[in-house]
């Protein structure tokens, strides 16, 4: 089969050609932290009309030489409109960090001149079989779960043999595992694959495999826990990135289980559970732990091998420190690189700051310079130690080699890449098992959210490697850093705003200084802390807590609301690879942390052909009721759920822009939970309804499902409905601050559609808000209304409402902090110069939640939906 892939891969260069020139409208592209050879995916939106085919699309240098690049059509503007909406756009970076897009009816791309070659065998007994051209690997769904093959075309005669086998499977199904602890001691796991899919996106340039298994174990006692991975591959290169998704499945305390369901989450009414159980001691007790997770496979070098590793200079804080390549001779002992951090702490409560009561083992009461800790091991020695290692390992023998990499080494914490050379088996771990295990226990019985619970059953994790097989090139750590430190593509602000994809956005300026910085000194605010706090763990990383209080922050933000959009949103007005960054990881981390991924009955896909097989999976369990909401902020991340909150649109920004299939994955899980309406009518009231409206619209726009669209119809209906009971008010009282929820689902589900009703309702609603503004919530909820008032002068024209709108955004603008945010040694100090800056009222009675100094939960609906907007009309009505 690899000489067929070969002779097919052969004959496919041989009719590779440049295509003629052409000249059409034209965007620059910019690569930031730009590594000349990085494999990179743009996402980019088009205006309605701009585009009509993705087959017109080329990719220029700065100075006008075209290179190959491989375009995807991701979505339209259907059903309003059949042009491209969003395009992927697919290349290898050249040394500039400056492109230009050519796209129009008259272009015409090159083809590229190496091209993927592949097949898949959905079989039960098949699997994948992948050439790129360096490199040639087998997936079998019979094997052990990760790479079964790896040959390395070391001698460049388009051939593999095997002795160009560089890397095989550990045997024994442990490829990949997840090993569970407990009493009864470690169990550990075993991988099967059942699927393996070619994505959207897979092309001759860059091919993309998504593999389903399941990891099972030998006693009863532990669940299943499924996993999947996704494989990127290459023309012409020789490593390949992996994103590795598991499923904790595990019982995470040992409280006496209730019979019935929680109130503030129940389907039914009959069997309620009393939260009356602080006094059970389980809560605290651990029960199934995580000993260790990670991706394994046998290496085929020569013995007496040399391991190189990069280890950071200085400070954990320091992103860019120079690094210091610790080298490592093989003897029979084991090698060893592990990144610690600190140990996982008591999360204080809001009462336990207003009181004062804080203990030396509350997270925050740290020592980061002691706790963060990078160590290079040879067997039991310690061979060199810093704060913080760079993410990746390399192994030669002098001839060829084997480079690992992960990504967010010190930031998800802890992380390890170890070597044995009795064994030869190299592997990578997403948690090590030197670390020792992971618990999902409470750290008290307090309540939270109104819920005394343990909701950790369900949590998933996305973690992101590199593996590269080489001849011995010395390359190895720019290679790495295409996904250790991957660059970060974007086009100019004014592209993604002009292209109305969101709405009328403006592009960060220097024009209305005082508005800007109320948002970027937020962002930059959040940033910070995230760093010094620091927000950082295998969990925890991507959030960030929601209140600061007494020189403290209490509760996990769980991404209220939309969080990870409004860090898209920033990026994309600003251009700045900070905010990719940030807003990658939040979307990340609240897609699996922060959503309930199991008990998940699979998909039925039908490619085996006995009619029992049908059956069989009928008869297998079905899914939790809950699968796909979300988790409210809280003191820890599965301590509480709550109807109406999971927030997607977020995700679907990120599927645009860096090509995540995941995202999409998880957002349409908690869409297909909108279609059950699990909590009847309860589900289609109040914020439920006005978030669902927003998550439903952008998950119909990405997908074109039917299926989506009949469901958001009926939700529209249902809220122009009950707009005619409240008096022209789209948003019932008790939720005004759900404003932008509203604002925005309907602009976009009139935008896509032309629906005139929706027109009118926003109208009469900011007819509304600007005559009777909502003060429910105080600022919270009259500053929400600035969003809609904003659409009421773009349907209307008329100036009251963008007065009006202006009047209350008065109390936004801040001035010039004194100094920047390096400067600031403390967050106390820093939070003291934010409210020195504001202009944002105090609360009449309770703890001021939207003030400057605080996180991005409450300031998504005072600032963050109502900014962008408002400059644009700004501009528009030339207003200084």
């Amino acid at each position: 089969m690899r000489i067929l892939l070969s002779v097919i891969l052969v004959s496919l260069l041989l009719q590779s050609c440049t295509q003629p020139k052409a000249t059409g409208n034209q965007l620059a592209i910019t690569v930031e932290n730009n590594i000349k050879g990085a494999p990179i995916t743009l996402g980019i939106p088009f205006p309605k009309g701009a585009l009509n085919s993705v087959d017109h699309i080329r990719l220029l240098t700065s100075d006008g030489m075209e290179i190959p690049c491989q375009t995807t059509e991701v979505s339209t503007w259907d059903p309003i409109d059949d042009s491209i909406k969003w395009v992927w756009v697919f290349f290898f970076s050249e040394e500039t960090t400056d492109y230009v897009l050519e796209y129009g009816k008259g272009v015409v791309p090159m083809g590229p001149k190496e091209k993927i070659i592949s097949a898949n065998n959905m079989r039960p007994g098949g699997g994948i079989e992948v050439n790129t051209g360096e490199i040639s690997f087998t997936i079998d769904k019979k094997g052990d779960g990760f790479l079964d093959k790896v040959f390395l075309d070391s001698d460049n005669d388009g051939k593999y043999s095997e002795k160009e086998l560089i890397a095989s499977s550990p045997g024994s199904h442990r490829g990949s595992f997840f090993d569970l602890l407990d009493d009864a001691g470690v169990d550990t796991s075993k991988a099967f694959i059942h699927e393996v899919f070619r994505e959207k996106g897979s092309g001759p340039m860059h091919s993309i495999f998504r593999i389903e298994g399941t990891y099972t174990y030998s006693r009863e006692d532990n669940n299943i826990s499924p996993f999947t991975i996704w494989l990127h591959t290459y023309a012409g290169k020789s490593y390949i990135k992996v994103l590795h998704t598991m499923t904790y499945t595990g019982i995470p305390d040992k409280h006496k289980i209730q019979e019935g369901e929680h109130a503030n989450i129940a389907t039914q009414n009959k069997k309620i559970i009393s939260e009356n159980t602080a006094d059970d001691p389980g809560w605290m007790q651990p029960n199934d732990q995580i000993a260790g997770i990670g991706l394994q496979l046998k290496y085929h070098l020569d013995d007496n091998s040399l391991v190189s590793m990069p280890l950071q200079q200085g400070s954990w804080k320091k992103d860019k420190a120079p690094t210091a390549l610790q080298e490592v001779s093989l003897d029979d002992s084991s090698v060893q690189l592990l990144q610690k951090g600190p140990a996982k702490k008591s999360p204080p409560t809001l009462r336990d700051v207003y009181l004062n009561q804080l203990d030396e083992n509350s997270d925050g009461n740290i020592n980061n310079d002691k706790e963060f800790q990078a160590t290079v091991t040879l067997g039991e020695d310690d061979v060199a130690t810093s704060q913080r290692a760079k993410g990746w390992l390399n192994v030669t023998d002098g001839k060829r080699g084997i480079g690992v990499g992960i990504r967010n080494f010190m930031k998800e914490y802890p992380k390890g890449i170890k070597l044995d050379p009795v064994n030869h088996i190299l592997l990578g771990s997403i948690w090590p098992e030197e670390n020792g295990p992971m618990s999902f226990e409470r750290h008290h019985t307090a309540m939270d959210g109104g819920m005394l619970s343990n909701f950790a059953q369900g949590i998933t994790k996305t973690t992101e490697f590199i593996y590269y097989f080489h001849d011995n090139k010395s390359d190895v750590a720019e290679t790495m850093d295409y996904v250790v430190e991957s660059p970060v593509a974007h086009a100019a602000p004014e592209w993604y705003t002009n292209s109305k994809v969101y709405g009328n956005m403006a592009p960060a300026s220097s024009e209305h200084t005082e508005f800007e910085n109320a948002l970027q000194y937020r962002y930059q605010w959040w940033a910070y802390n995230q760093k010094n706090q620091p927000w950082y763990g295998m969990f925890n990383y991507g959030d960030g807590k929601t209140y600061y209080y007494n020189g403290h922050w209490v509760q996990w933000t769980n991404n209220e609301p939309t969080v990870d959009f409004m860090l898209w949103t920033n990026f994309m007005r600003t251009g700045d690879p900070q905010y990719f960054e940030m807003a990658q990881a939040m979307s990340r981390h609240t897609m699996d942390v922060d959503n309930v991924h199991w008990p998940k009955k699979r998909t039925y896909y039908g490619q085996i052909n006995d009619a029992i097989d049908f059956w069989d999976f009928k008869d297998e369990p079905e899914s939790t009721p809950y699968l796909g909401i979300g988790r409210r902020h809280a003191a820890e991340h599965w301590y509480s759920l709550l109807s109406a909150h999971v927030w997607i649109q977020g995700w679907i920004a990120d599927y645009y822009l860096t090509g995540d299939h995941r995202a999409l994955e998880v957002a349409k899980m908690t869409g297909d939970t909108y279609i059950n309406r699990i909590w009847g009518e309860h589900d289609l009231r109040g914020r439920r309804l006005y978030l669902s409206v927003l998550n439903m619209v952008e998950l119909y726009d990405a997908t074109k499902l039917q299926k989506y669209k009949d469901e958001l119809d009926d939700r529209v209906r249902l809220i122009l409905e009950f707009q005619e009971r409240q008096g022209g008010n789209l948003v019932l009282d008790r939720y005004g601050y759900s404003q932008p929820y509203v604002a925005q689902g309907l602009y976009k589900y009139q935008q896509i559609t032309g629906d005139e009703e929706v027109r009118k309702a926003l109208l009469r609603h900011a007819r509304w808000v600007r005559d009777v503004p909502p003060l429910n919530h105080e600022m919270e909820s009259y500053l929400a209304t600035i969003s809609p008032l904003l659409l009421g002068y773009e349907f209307s024209g008329e100036k009251s409402y963008l007065d009006e709108a202006l009047a209350r955004a008065e109390m936004l603008k801040v001035g010039e902090l004194p100094k920047s945010p390096d400067d600031y040694k403390t967050s106390e100090e820093y939070s003291k110069d934010l409210l020195g800056i504001s202009n944002l009222p105090m609360s009449k009675g309770r703890f001021t939640n939207w003030q400057t100094n605080q996180g991005l939960r409450v300031f998504g609906w005072t600032h963050g939906y109502n900014i962008p907007y408002l400059l644009y009309w700004m501009d528009e009505a030339n207003i200084k």
